[in-house]
């Protein structure tokens, strides 16, 4: 059971490994969260992200197909919308602009993804509601 609750939360996920997608997603269903995707490659992440209204937390594999997802954590930042990367690549692979995002590596066992979860509803709801103390 997961500590905390993404009860409301809209996540976008970005994953192109259909197995590893589908496992976050009826993991992060099973937290409350709204799932949008899961989307594959960047350019159908870049056009979900576009068209599907509201995102409050984004998860980011680094590489899909061959491309790195780098542009669209560009855009997520500019847009102030949080995310973090899972991948199965090192930091070492991580664009230095982006050094300082979480990353959670693949595979990812329960206790990890329970972390993931208190992650992404710490920072949602530091995000929602700044005067709660959590800081962003």
């Amino acid at each position: 059971m997961m500590s905390q609750s993404l009860h409301g939360c809209r996540v976008l996920l970005v994953e192109d490994d259909f197995l590893i997608a589908d496992d976050f997603l009826r993991r992060l269903h099973s937290a409350g969260a709204e799932v949008i995707g899961p989307a594959a490659t960047l350019d159908g992440a870049m056009a979900l992200y576009e068209s599907c209204g509201r995102v409050d937390f984004v998860v980011l594999d680094i590489n899909l197909r061959g491309t790195t997802v780098f542009p669209l954590a560009a855009r997520l930042r500019a847009d102030d919308v949080p995310f973090l990367f899972c991948t199965g690549y090192g930091e070492e692979v991580i664009d230095g602009s982006f050094q300082n995002v979480q990353r959670f590596e693949k595979p990812i066992s329960q206790h990890g993804f329970a972390r993931m979860v208190d992650l992404i509803s710490r920072l949602t709801i530091a995000r929602d509601h700044p005067r709660e103390g959590m800081v962003r």
